[in-house]
């Protein structure tokens, strides 16, 4: 026969366990009901907000100016900027070449060819050399005194003077040259090479033939 004390104890150990299990549930559901706590200020302005787009940045790093206006009134821009490189003994060597143009916008202007193994560099080179080559520009007012042709290579510029409201009509290369000069109203033509380099030496050309209005 089985003990009748024995089974009691069976019976309370069953009672308890059954008990516990119970409470158990009941916390993982009040768990469940609890909502969520909120993010913290500074998580909640890191997480995107959808339907805004992220500001886009003013300026990349590496990244440089075709055309500024320094402190001293100097107008300065970059025409091209090319990859050359020279084979030695050693291997190739790459490199940057850089043209530039440099004005004052007050009838000088000035062009260089800056090279060196960065970028910035180069351009660098080439400002400083374009400030001591500088030529003077006769002009009439906004434009220039009369209609020229100039020629370096295979490139001619025709440069033509044009009336008030005109703007400079030309290409990238040639109105760099204008605008360093003080030039905005022209009319110009390129003939058979776009080459950067003979273009602007072809405008440099045209533009230091120009003569002076005589005064009466």
């Amino acid at each position: 026969m089985k003990d009748p004390k024995k089974s009691e104890e069976i019976g309370e150990q069953i009672v308890k366990s059954v008990a516990q299990a119970e409470q158990i549930l009941e916390q993982e559901e009040a768990l469940k009901t609890v909502a969520p706590e909120e993010p913290l200020a500074e998580e909640q302005s890191a997480a995107p907000v959808k339907g805004r787009r992220r500001p886009a940045n003013k300026e990349r790093k590496g990244s440089f100016k075709k055309s500024s206006l320094t402190d001293s009134g100097m107008v300065e821009k970059v025409v091209s900027i090319n990859r050359v490189s020279k084979t030695t003994k050693g291997g190739t060597r790459l490199a940057f070449s850089a043209l530039v143009v440099v004005g004052d916008a007050k009838g000088k202007v000035g062009y260089a060819l800056g090279k060196a193994s960065e970028v910035a560099t180069a351009i660098k080179k080439g400002l400083s050399a374009a400030r001591k080559s500088m030529i003077v520009v006769h002009r009439r007012g906004t434009t220039i005194t009369h209609e020229i042709l100039g020629e370096c290579g295979s490139a001619s510029v025709l440069l033509k003077p044009a009336s008030e409201g005109t703007g400079v009509i030309a290409s990238g290369a040639v109105r760099a040259v204008c605008d360093g000069a003080g030039i905005s109203n022209i009319l110009t033509k390129c003939h058979r090479s776009n080459n950067p380099i003979n273009v602007v030496k072809a405008t440099f050309d045209g533009l230091s033939r120009l003569k002076a209005l005589r005064e009466n």
